[in-house]
């Protein structure tokens, strides 16, 4: 084998550049790639799912996560990849609102908005306005729930914060916990999706066979961490405040997939929200085909 720097160099920049949500909700999608060895086939970068979307439309990645409603804005650019998202199909556990008030009491008072994920907040302020019919003062803050309800009357927590505010903090404090999930399932019959995995197509165009590579390494640390959950809830759990019990029932309540069904709670989504939002209501999503 050729060790020389210009062949380490050539291999290098045909690394594809892949982001990683550094919450708990993707731990099963990343857990796998250790045990198969595919994670150092990837350059890869951690964030909020906010700014690795904001990467990938960039350009400073070439596949990642990217939130469902920054992929439908650029969804011009960008390439889903089949079965493979963040969502849910009713419970979610880690996108909620939390309030010291029933919902229906929000009309003109003060909502804080967590500022990690445009996506769960405009389901939110979708799911407030339309079915509850309220419309609340909102205002955008750092996902701390004491400092949000010493400000406000409710908030709109993601990810670990979400998860740490519903199993433990809101019910210690005594708080309203509304599962967005559960919210959306109810009231449109369908599953939701809080982000999807995409490709920018012209790196698609560029590199058909990584990209394809990267897909199916995704898929493979999936369905091994689904099959070996107890052992991904256990070693989560060393450091984290949840338990084994807990995180193994998380991994297994969030659901990984982007099939039809999911694409139909997409398409809802974007009909609903889709001119308020930068996007069009009839939005083509296009799945990457290898």
């Amino acid at each position: 084998m050729d060790n020389s720097p210009e062949t380490s160099e050539a291999v290098r920049r045909t690394r594809p550049r892949v982001g990683h949500i550094q919450f708990l909700n993707c731990m099963p999608l990343y857990w796998g790639l250790a045990r198969t060895g595919s994670l150092l086939d990837f350059e890869l970068t951690k964030d909020t799912p906010e700014k690795l979307s904001e990467q990938l439309v960039r350009g400073d990645l070439d596949i990642a996560p990217v939130t469902l409603v920054e992929f439908l804005k650029a969804a011009d650019r960008l390439v889903a990849f089949p079965d493979l998202a963040v969502g849910c199909d009713g419970p979610v556990m880690s996108c909620v609102i939390v309030s010291q008030v029933p919902l229906d009491q929000l009309d003109g008072r003060r909502v804080a908005l967590g500022s990690t994920s445009r996506t769960s907040v405009r389901l939110a302020q979708l799911l407030l306005a339309e079915r509850i019919g309220v419309s609340p003062d909102y205002y955008t803050c750092p996902p701390d729930l004491g400092q949000m309800m010493q400000d406000a009357e409710a908030a709109v927590l993601i990810g670990d914060a979400a998860l740490r505010a519903n199993l433990h903090d809101a019910p210690r404090l005594g708080l309203e916990v509304h599962d967005l999930g559960v919210m959306w399932k109810e009231w449109t019959g369908l599953p939701f999706v809080f982000a999807v995995w995409a490709a920018r197509k012209e790196y698609v165009a560029r590199e058909p066979r990584i990209t394809s590579k990267v897909h199916e390494a995704f898929l493979a640390s999936r369905d091994l961490s689904l099959e070996e959950v107890d052992k991904v809830a256990e070693q989560a759990a060393r450091w984290e405040v949840f338990d084994e019990a807990v995180l193994a029932e998380y991994f297994t309540t969030l659901d990984f997939r982007f099939g039809p069904a999911q694409l139909e709670g997409v398409t809802e989504f974007a009909r609903r929200v889709g001119p308020t939002t930068g996007f069009p209501a009839d939005v083509r999503v296009e799945l990457f085909s290898a």
